[in-house]
């Protein structure tokens, strides 16, 4: 098989993994030597956190794999055509890739070949050829197997940017059902690992000393789970990722709707979850890392274990908490304002400083391009004094709904963020 045939099978492979948002290392620019670069804009490819484009060549080094993962499809017992990239095509891809402005990273994962060691060997020698044999200085993102001998996990960090270890589904049971070759002990003790020497690493570079500090995983790791392919509610996925993230420090998880693949699992069911679902995770995950909402809090917007589908989780929480509302522009904690439907993170900032100065109006609100319709039943200003029988108005969720809601689930699109 051709390299044209082999990057169209394992680049297709390799998109079902979400986690590969670039974001968060240090910067490094090849203008002061070496090639590539950690900044900059290309060809648009995965979306960072603060809103850049950020172009990544996302594939695998082969979707050939021991393992029966009844969700993939990559598993051994599916028949679908096999590939495997040498570690040398691979690198002489990815710096082909980057000279012709394609790229501005790589992203890479694996199905496990041989034995987890053997995979991770290969993988790391491709990060390490980039690195030292052609000064390569873009981002890398290594997805690393949690049962990997720990020397050579501690090595990855080394030469990449960031580590990811897929949790795939929020429940033990789950995992031992649909994926019997995976245990969660096992990734909970990576994931430690991890968490450990990038600590290290953080803690190194605040002492001061004429070496330079260790590098590893500068942008931390992350995770992903499938959505959708288990009985798992919204409660036990956001409990999950709420313990992640306080226990290890992950900089993101990710969630992926569940995609039903030929010849599956009467264990797996036979339609994915809805678009929306995944986005409205995402949304709730923001409010648990930035704005400052424990899980039962936002899930106190839905039903059942379930968040809302038709409203925003915060503008859920909100409409079951109106008597915490109106809170005045002008007076209300930062705290307080963040948990205002239809202000993000930076304009509560925009408005704590701009009110140390004057009074904030809702017509400056609306040069900041806050959503009126959104904020305006929950906040008091100079220039507005909603009455009471508005927010205690029984059409008000109505009135709140996004017409477009469930045709946009349809569509498969970036959704926005902003809460």
């Amino acid at each position: 098989m051709d390299l044209r045939a082999k990057l169209a099978l394992l680049a297709d492979a390799a998109k079902y993994d979400a986690s590969c948002a670039s974001s968060g290392t240090e910067k490094r620019d090849s203008r002061v030597g070496g090639l590539g670069s950690t900044e900059g804009m290309g060809i648009c490819h995965a979306y960072a956190p603060d809103g850049r484009c950020v172009s990544l060549l996302k594939v695998l080094l082969t979707n050939s794999c021991i393992f029966d993962c009844a969700y993939c499809i990559n598993r051994k017992s599916s028949d679908v055509r096999r590939a495997r990239f040498t570690v040398e095509e691979l690198v002489k891809l990815t710096i082909s890739f980057y000279r012709r402005n394609y790229i501005e990273g790589l992203f890479l994962s694996s199905g496990i070949i041989r034995n987890s060691d053997y995979t991770m060997e290969q993988l790391i020698r491709v990060a390490r050829t980039l690195r030292e044999a052609h000064g390569f200085l873009g981002y890398i993102h290594l997805k690393t197997i949690p049962d990997a001998a720990p020397e050579l996990l501690a090595e990855a960090g080394r030469w990449a940017d960031r580590l990811s270890i897929n949790i795939e589904l929020p429940q033990a049971r789950s995992l031992k059902e649909l994926a019997p070759e995976k245990d969660l002990d096992g990734i909970h003790g990576a994931m430690g690992d991890l968490s450990g020497h990038i600590a290290e690493a953080k803690e190194a570079a605040r002492t001061p000393t004429r070496a330079a500090p260790p590098r590893f995983a500068p942008a931390g790791q992350s995770t992903q789970m499938i959505i959708g392919a288990d009985d798992s509610d919204d409660r036990h996925i956001l409990g999950t990722s709420d313990a992640l993230y306080k226990k290890f420090g992950l900089k993101r998880v990710y969630y992926s709707g569940f995609s039903p693949i030929p010849d599956a699992s009467a264990k797996l069911p036979p339609a994915p979850p809805p678009l929306l679902r995944e986005h409205r995770l995402y949304q709730a995950d923001w409010l648990l890392r930035f704005y400052g909402f424990g899980t039962q809090e936002i899930l106190s917007g839905g039903e059942g274990g379930m968040l809302d589908l038709e409203l925003d989780p915060k503008l859920a929480w909100a409409l079951k908490h109106r008597a915490l509302f109106p809170l005045d522009l002008n007076r209300a904690s930062r705290e307080a304002l963040l948990r205002v439907p239809g202000l993000g993170a930076r304009n509560v900032e925009r408005i704590l400083a701009a009110r140390r100065h004057s009074s904030v109006r809702l017509a400056d609100l609306a040069r900041l391009r806050v959503p009126l319709k959104k904020i305006s039943p929950f906040i008091l200003a100079p220039d507005h004094r909603p009455g009471r029988s508005q927010l205690d108005s029984a059409g008000l969720r109505r009135q709140l709904l996004a017409p477009s809601a469930f045709a946009q689930a349809a569509k498969p699109r970036q959704l926005a963020l902003d809460v």
